[in-house]
């Protein structure tokens, strides 16, 4: 069994998320809240999301396991205008999932939950620089390094105690520096990777702008983002595997 009621945008925001990295997913219908984890078909990126019951204006479960078409439940998601309520009830016997948005009504076919990709293991890391800085400064990073090249350098300079990010494309560079003053919090330690910009790009297009964002760094590690989603009732990490650099 499960009864919802949520708002267009947490659902957006929620779906937006895990849609980013993967087409379909299975959903943990947990009686606090929904859980979600998923990795991308090359096992380069992965997400691990929760949404607390107190997200929604009204959230009925006995517990289950559901797979669904992401892409398809997004499309019907973004129908919705953002202060919109979207009802979604689950009919056990059929296995679809019934969806109502202010009199439109739309009942998705799901999919088999064994036929989803598995989830992975989330790998206990200890990395030794925290960042804490804003989405809209990753999305500033992220945007001037796409203009140069396919990948980019995070890190952090112990001895001056900066958060760098670097890109070096075949005749432009970008560099930016980010001190304690200019972030949220920093926490220095040994830390330096490349990443795929491709990957980076669409998690920073899931990232809010005002989001306070915790980036986990190491040397040729990957590297983990958290951050909340529905006013601090959801939550959301993503960790992007490193392309070893080569001497």
């Amino acid at each position: 069994m499960f009864n919802a009621i949520v708002s267009a945008d947490t659902l957006q925001a929620t779906l937006g998320s895990v849609g980013v990295l993967v087409e379909e997913c299975k959903i943990h219908l947990e009686e606090d809240g929904l859980e979600i984890r998923a990795v991308d078909p090359a096992n380069v990126g992965m997400v691990d999301l929760t949404l607390d019951s107190a997200a929604f204006e009204s959230y009925e479960t006995d517990g289950g396991l559901i797979g669904v078409n992401l892409a398809r439940l997004q499309d019907i998601a973004g129908m919705a205008d953002a202060g919109q309520l979207v009802h979604l009830e689950l009919d056990e016997e059929t296995r679809k999932l019934h969806i109502s948005i202010d009199g439109l009504e739309y009942t998705l076919a799901l999919i088999d939950p064994e036929s989803i990709r598995e989830e992975p293991d989330l790998p206990d890391l200890d990395l030794p620089a925290e960042i804490v800085i804003e989405g809209r400064d990753i999305d500033r990073a992220v945007t001037a390094a796409d203009m140069v090249s396919d990948h980019i350098e995070l890190g952090v300079d112990e001895e001056a105690e900066v958060f760098y990010v670097k890109a070096e494309g075949d005749t432009d560079d970008v560099h930016l520096e980010l001190d304690e003053e200019d972030l949220i919090d920093l926490t220095v330690g040994p830390a330096s990777s490349l990443f795929s910009l491709d990957y980076l790009d669409d998690m920073n297009s899931a990232i809010p702008g005002d989001a306070e964002v915790t980036m986990e760094l190491g040397e040729e590690f990957p590297v983990k983002l958290h951050f909340d989603i529905a006013e601090g009732q959801g939550t959301v990490t993503y960790m992007l595997a490193p392309r070893i650099q080569s001497n």
